[in-house]
């Protein structure tokens, strides 16, 4: 399919339109928070060093977080470029940035310069560590800031070794969407008061209050008088018969979240086996009483006899909880994602067509559209 930018008719603006956003951002947390103004209608406007972002030789993710943006090269070293980006800020509302602290402020970029040109400008800063602090200055990636943040050590096998994950919850999670929020709510006081903020967003820190789960539930087990229960043997981590992965005989998995009673016992007789739903933990039995491993081994056992076919056919129309574990080729495939329009058009970059997804959100009185195409 040759590229075609989607055009559409909205009955009225786009949530964000008029917001003048300057993006300087390279790779993944800055752009896709950007992506996501600028899908809402803001003006986003990316300004690239010379060498341009790093991303562009990842042409295919480049094209994919960077649509619906204006761009600009501009060399702040020379004193001509440097005076325009200035006066490109001085009629922002947004500047997104996600240089090592201190560096914009060597060039006359800090918030405190730039605010008292332009008092309604908000300010974010996207970084691993935070603006202060010991570890401000520290180079750091996706991994990194897991890994500080103690959500990498959640993500483990069933045998207890570390699960390295693909998709980068550091970067979008404590990253783009933070940043997103904390932008917004900036934005709409200083429409209220005319002042702006500087929103200082750090990746670890951001990613820390989102294991409320894990933290929880530790909390709870010292109640039991039990203490560092492993992550994989935790209530949502694996320890629930309930709750888990299980392995099917052609080495595919089923999900089951089956964590209501009801849902349980809808699971168990769907199974042919009633009697399993009095081991549940709304029953009194905690995931590590030998109740519960044994009853997590039965299941593990019946699920591993049939192929991921039988078993999607046997719970199509069984509110359980019970899903198939889809690869993303057949996520995107699936009439669930198809028939929300979350896959759009082929986008055509300098190498090859790059799949270009919906903006996650949808809204009344407005159609998401990809107005323009990653910026050369």
């Amino acid at each position: 399919m040759n590229s075609a930018v989607t055009v559409t008719s909205n009955a009225r603006p786009a949530m964000l339109a008029g917001l003048k956003v300057i993006e300087l951002t390279r790779n993944l947390p800055g752009p896709f928070a950007t992506l996501l103004l600028a899908d809402m209608g803001a003006d986003v406007l990316k300004v690239e060093p010379p060498t341009g972002d790093e991303a562009r030789f990842m042409p295919t993710l480049f094209e994919a977080v960077n649509r619906n943006k204006q761009g600009r090269r501009l060399d702040i070293k020379k004193p001509d470029e440097l005076a325009e980006l200035k006066r490109l800020i001085a009629d922002a509302d947004v500047l997104v940035e996600s240089f090592r602290p201190g560096v914009l402020a060597g060039f006359g970029l800090s918030y405190e310069a730039l605010s008292a040109v332009n008092p309604k400008l908000v300010m974010c800063s996207i970084t691993g560590y935070g603006q202060d602090g010991e570890w401000a200055s520290r180079a750091g990636h996706d991994i990194n800031f897991m890994a500080m943040s103690g959500v990498l050590d959640q993500l483990r096998t069933p045998e207890g070794e570390l699960a390295m994950p693909n998709v980068q919850f550091g970067d979008l999670l404590g990253g783009s969407a933070m940043a997103v929020i904390g932008m917004l709510a900036a934005v709409i006081d200083a429409r209220a008061t005319g002042r702006g903020r500087h929103v200082d967003v750090s990746m670890a820190h951001s990613l820390l209050p989102h294991a409320v789960g894990p933290l929880a539930f530790a909390q709870m087990w010292q109640q039991f008088g039990v203490q560092n229960v492993k992550s994989n043997e935790d209530l949502l981590g694996g320890g629930l018969p309930c709750y888990g992965i299980y392995k099917t005989s052609d080495s595919r998995y089923l999900a089951v979240g089956a964590l209501e009673f009801k849902f349980w016992k809808t699971f168990c007789d769907a199974l042919g086996q009633p009697e399993w739903s009095s081991v549940h933990w709304q029953r009194g039995v905690m995931p590590q009483l030998p109740a519960s491993q044994a009853m997590k081994q039965q299941v593990a056992q019946t699920i591993a006899s049939q192929p991921l076919s039988h078993w999607e056919h046997v719970f199509t129309d069984v509110d359980a909880c019970t899903t198939p574990v889809l690869t993303l080729q057949e996520a995107m495939a699936h009439p669930l994602f198809k028939e929300r329009g979350v896959l759009r058009d082929l986008v055509e970059s300098s190498t090859q067509e790059v799949v270009s997804l919906s903006h996650p959100i949808q809204y009344s009185d407005f159609e998401f559209e990809v107005r323009s195409k990653a910026p050369k």
